[in-house]
């Protein structure tokens, strides 16, 4: 990745300390981990004892030539610099630009072996004692009482934690351990003996639902003693190969025994005749729960349900998707409980799967954007990170606390909360700050992942606040903020092309900043404001326009276009939904003392009454998709919408609601999956609706209309959108002077028969003179116009 690298401290060419700092060229070598490293030697006056040297690393690589490549800031708060510190008497210091091989199950390769051993590695700085447990394959489970133990091997510290004894034959060879189990056992600061998974596992064998310690439930059966039936973020981690991959999809045993090397498998990743995107305002994105699939199958989807529906994606125009947090998470969920960022959750079919699914995407031109969460860890994080090696909330190392313990009256007073589910992470530690960063960066190497969307990102720069009395916590915030900022820079650092959304409600503009204009840097805003002012459903404000479910009652009372069309020339920057996961039915608010839950598009058309209502429902999803799909924000629409799912889809019952989408397509859905379609490819094929050029030119909130201009050099295209339940049959007149004087052609009605409407169309050109025009617009419909040029 990167090459010519070259130190700089602050030391003189004779190595006393010195402001003026000195660059010295660093030599190649390969790293006992088999990684590529750079070293340097300086010989370093330590005659002023007191005084620390500050260093760093440049170098060339994919963010150009001399590049800074530390990313990560020193440890103060308010301190945004980048460079490392050598403290008096340490003998020298190391970087690691990805702490991935640093922890857990690695490879290492002694002087002069041609092949790999094995070292496990945990941090655990507060522990009395540590081993290495080894499970068995069937139950991939190890209780608390230490059942299902096979072997055990003591672990001593060092500087880096934890570490196995490199001299012990039974770590000699890492294809003998690839893909066993394992844990640690952990003696922590209080005495007491606690079962550990390995948080920088690159695997968790468990693929089912069940916490085999958990108290009886009625409703649930009992877990069956079976890996398949034993919820991930309890079960055992496991070794894994990094440097190769299944040679099929799913061969149905393990262990398995087909492989291909890394390179053999991602050689013919990419087609040239369907290069994947790179930029975001090119996307059309389709927001997938890999796990949501599998209708009819008691069990969630997997990524071969995903690799599945691919060719008919393709066809409906779609050149993006956005996956539902695919790392190791609690039980089958949506994935927002995250237990380990380094391993992929094994319901969905596990990491070898997901490279699968991403070369399968990448062959037909369709870049993957993947969802992570940072802003709090799995709910029952007993296994993983609560409590890893200390008993006091003090030293609890992954989450942060607010001592000392005895200031609050319970216990759990110091900790934090940020809107999210559960208590905020340490982003103080760096070593947690980096697990996410090299988190992202193993997928975006390994994995080839093109993108990522952050979960919640107020959470970290805005929203913590001490549990026990809510007062804000702005070290926090500042620590959080530092996060953010590692985390986009060391990204940027490997790829300066990936994509980075954030969602986020704050408004606040740092985020979209450069870094060096002291901004966060990401590229885009995943956008509610969109959602709330054109569904509605999911109320967060009563100023918001809420047309859709507004015109779901189906009267003829005013609507805010207006509001909406200045919500819509904020877009730009933004990736724009009319339906996600988290409105789909998930969302509530309380009116009138009754709670109000958000629906599925079509429901919210018709105020939930589809019942000899869907003409209607789909004619006003037509309205709604397409203003979502021609909006100068890159547009983003949930599963099932193309086809009108209209189950409501929630996070804690979604497998009860899954629907047959290929089903759908074929029957009822098929009209209105065409103008997704159709709309699809209108925007994918005009620089004019993919720039970001837009103004509006009419809004009436009584008329219930409003069109918008779209421009890109020379070329002009207007959108027009109605939601009135009449027709204007003879005609639909206003002006704007930004309109270009000349003939212009309709290139799409939505109330066309071929997507079920009643056959409106404006023939032939329609003349602007002098600004104005005039157009027939159907009954709730929108309208395409592309200019043609002077009359």
């Amino acid at each position: 990745m990167f090459s010519s690298l070259r130190i700089r401290g602050s030391w003189d060419r004779a190595g006393r300390y010195s402001d003026d700092w000195t660059t010295s060229p660093m030599q190649a070598f390969v790293a006992e981990d088999g990684c590529p490293a750079w070293f340097a030697e300086i010989e370093l006056d330590r005659s002023d004892s007191d005084r620390a040297f500050l260093w760093g690393v440049i170098g060339d690589g994919p963010a150009g030539p001399d590049s800074w490549l530390i990313p990560t800031e020193v440890a103060d708060a308010s301190n945004t610099a980048q460079f490392r510190i050598l403290k008096p008497g340490q003998p020298g210091a190391r970087y690691h630009f990805n702490i991935n091989r640093r922890f857990g199950a690695n490879k290492i390769y002694p002087a002069g072996a041609t092949t790999a051993a094995i070292r496990f590695t945990v941090s655990a700085p507060r522990a009395q004692a540590v081993d290495l447990v080894v499970g068995e394959a069937v139950s991939g489970y190890i209780a608390n009482d230490g059942t299902g133990i096979t072997h055990v091997f003591a672990m001593t510290p060092g500087n880096n934690g934890w570490q196995t004894d490199d001299r012990d034959p039974a770590f000699a060879s890492f294809a003998d351990w690839d893909r066993r189990l394992y844990m640690f056992r952990i003696r922590r600061d209080d005495g007491t003996v606690r079962y550990r998974t390995d948080i920088f596992a690159r695997g968790q064998i468990g693929g089912g639902d069940k916490d085999p310690e958990a108290a009886p439930d009625p409703n649930n059966p009992p877990w069956d003693g079976t890996r398949q039936d034993l919820d991930g973020t309890k079960s055992c981690s496991i070794v894994i190969d990094p440097e190769r991959v299944t040679a099929v999809l799913n061969e149905g045993v393990f262990p398995e025994t087909l492989w291909l090397s890394d390179a053999e498998f991602w050689a013919d990743e990419h087609s040239p005749l369907r290069p994947v995107p790179q930029q975001l305002r090119d996307l059309v994105i389709y927001e997938l729960h890999v796990e949501g699939l599998g209708f009819g199958r008691p069990t969630p989807g997997t990524f071969a349900d995903a690799i599945a529906m691919l060719d008919d994606l393709c066809t409906l125009g779609i050149n993006a998707i956005e996956l539902l947090p695919t790392a190791e998470a609690q039980g089958w969920s949506w994935g927002y409980g995250t237990s380990h960022h380094f391993a992929t959750e094994y319901a969905g079919g596990g990491r070898d799967e997901l490279k699968h699914f991403v070369r399968a995407c990448h062959r037909r031109g369709i870049a993957v954007l993947m969802d992570v969460v940072y802003n709090h860890w799995v709910a029952d994080a007993e296994r993983c990170e609560w409590q890893y090696d200390s008993a006091s909330p003090e030293t609890n190392r992954y989450y942060w606390y607010e001592g000392p313990e005895n200031r609050w009256p319970r216990p759990d007073d110091g900790y934090v909360d940020n809107g999210s589910t559960g208590f905020a992470p340490n982003y103080r530690d760096e070593l947690v700050r980096r697990l996410f960063a090299s988190s992202a960066l193993v997928f975006l190497t390994e994995f080839h992942i093109d993108g990522f969307r952050v979960d919640l990102t107020q959470a970290f720069h805005r929203d913590n606040v001490l549990h026990g009395n809510g007062a804000s916590c702005p070290d926090a915030n500042r620590f959080g903020t530092k996060m953010l900022r590692e985390w986009v820079r060391t990204l940027r650092l490997a790829k300066p092309s990936v994509m980075l959304v954030a969602e986020d409600h704050s408004g606040w503009p740092a985020m979209l900043e450069a870094q060096d204009t002291g901004g966060i840097g990401f590229d885009a805003i995943w956008w509610a404001e969109w959602y709330h002012n054109l569904i509605g459903d999911s109320q967060n404000s009563p100023d918001n326009a809420r047309l859709l479910y507004v015109a779901g009652f189906g009267d003829d009372r005013p609507l805010a276009m207006s509001k909406l069309g200045q919500v819509l020339m904020q877009s730009r920057t933004r990736v724009i939904y009319h339906e996600s996961h988290d409105q789909a039915g998930n969302a509530s608010y309380t009116e009138n003392g009754k709670e109000i839950f958000s629906a599925r598009t079509i429901q919210v058309a018709v105020n939930g009454q589809l019942d000899g209502n869907q003409r209607w429902a789909e004619a006003r999803c037509r309205v709604v998709a397409g203003l979502t799909l021609l909006a100068p924000g890159t547009p983003m629409f949930f599963m099932g919408e193309e086809v009108g799912a209209r189950e409501p889809y929630r996070y804690n019952d979604w497998m009860r609601h899954r629907e047959d989408f290929a089903t759908l397509g074929a029957t009822t859905g098929a009209a209105l999956r065409r103008f997704y379609r159709d709309a699809i490819w209108l925007r994918r094929s005009r620089a004019t609706l993919r720039g970001v050029d837009v103004a509006i030119v009419h809004a009436h909130d009584t008329n219930r209309v409003l069109a918008f201009q779209r421009w890109h050099g020379d070329a002009h295209m207007l959108v027009v959108a109605s939601l009135a339940n009449q027709a204007f049959e003879q005609g639909y007149r206003f002006s704007s002077l930004s309109l270009p004087d000349g003939a212009w052609r309709e290139v799409l009605n939505s109330d066309a028969t071929i997507y079920g409407g009643q056959g409106g169309r404006n023939a032939g050109a329609i003349i602007c003179s002098g600004g104005t025009i005039d157009l027939r617009i159907p009954a709730v419909g929108i309208v395409v116009l592309e200019y043609l040029g002077p009359a």
